[in-house]
């Protein structure tokens, strides 16, 4: 068993679509824990810093206007191989390509409105969660306070 913590991110259309319920619940079933939430309006630097490897690129102006027109819900997922099983959950990029069954299968209208991020990596997910949340921000669910 490898126990990891993945950055999620319901995007501006999941949220304003009201799928965040549907999305959450999804991951809930699978079996892996929420171990951080929080609904934010992202900063154009915070996007930038998120998609740093897309700068330069000729969609990245558009990516980042995409991601801060309205707010989204940042989460940290954790639980056996999350980061893989993420990835599976929410399906390829492109929604023509996306399986039926997952995320964007199921829900996404676009490439570029393709409802939720999630990493792609172990340092990924480091990198992404350690924008969005300090170490106060995620719960140790092994631990028990009253």
């Amino acid at each position: 068993m490898s126990i990891q913590k993945t950055f999620v991110m319901i995007k501006p259309d999941g949220v304003k679509r009201k799928l965040s319920g549907e999305i959450i619940q999804r991951i809930e079933k699978k079996g892996l824990s929420i171990v951080g939430l929080k609904m934010v309006r992202i900063s154009k630097n915070k996007a930038e810093e998120l998609y740093a490897e897309h700068n330069g690129k000729s969609f990245f102006k558009d990516l980042i206007n995409y991601i801060t027109s309205g707010p989204v819900i940042c989460m940290v997922i954790e639980g056996d191989e999350a980061v893989s099983v993420m990835r599976k959950m929410i399906g390829a990029t492109d929604p023509k390509e996306a399986l039926p069954g997952t995320i964007r299968g199921d829900y996404a209208l676009s490439k570029s409105e393709n409802v939720i991020h999630a990493s792609d990596s172990e340092d990924k997910a480091k990198r992404e969660i350690s924008i969005f949340f300090n170490d106060e921000e995620i719960l140790n669910l092994n631990i028990q306070t009253v």
